[in-house]
């Protein structure tokens, strides 16, 4: 099926990945060091895309699997058609955020990716001790591993006040730019 409102033609359009190029082989379910974990396998997540159907499609958006791709990218280095999965991924993470479609196990997931950026728009690079604090606020787990962070902080590996880079506020219009929604200027 080859709807233009596909999620399939979607990716194409926002990405430029083909989906309907995969054939099948399955090298990058067989690479994938999470594909055990996944309720999706990624050859499957691109044989669902080359269907166009949509409930193979909602079947996508409400999968753990989209959530577990961590862009190692070794997907990408055994395809021999060079489909470009972490990117695919990524762009159904989004989607199913859009659609308030996500698996309920992926919700420390999105708090970490949140705690994440908003470390890099703050300071312009990863602040880890901010991004801890932010992190436990939003998913609750605020007593969780507290003793790790008196040896980190010892051995050097937590500084206590932030690196601030220079450009922040050209940082800040990076990520402005990059989260407009659709037909803002």
């Amino acid at each position: 099926m080859d709807d233009h409102n596909s999620l399939s033609a979607l990716i194409v359009r926002d990405t430029g990945v083909q989906a309907n190029k995969c054939y099948q082989c399955g090298k990058c379910s067989a690479g994938c060091p999470l594909s055990i974990e996944m309720d999706i396998a990624p050859s499957q997540v691109m044989r669902y895309l080359q269907t166009g159907l949509p409930e193979d499609e909602e079947k996508i958006l409400r999968s753990f699997s989209i959530w577990l791709c961590v862009s190692c990218e070794m997907c990408l280095s055994r395809c021999p058609m060079e489909i470009d999965i972490p990117r695919v991924m990524d762009y159904m993470r989004q989607e199913s955020s859009r659609r308030k479609m996500n698996h309920p196990k992926s919700k420390r997931i999105i708090a970490f990716h949140k705690s994440f950026l908003d470390s890099v728009r703050t300071t312009g690079r990863l602040y880890e001790i901010g991004l801890v604090a932010d992190y436990k606020m939003r998913t609750g787990t605020l007593m969780q591993d507290v003793l790790t962070a008196p040896g980190m902080f010892t051995r050097g590996k937590l500084g206590l006040l932030p690196e601030m880079i220079k450009g922040r506020k050209e940082m800040k219009s990076i990520f402005k730019k990059s989260t407009k929604k659709e037909g803002e200027k």
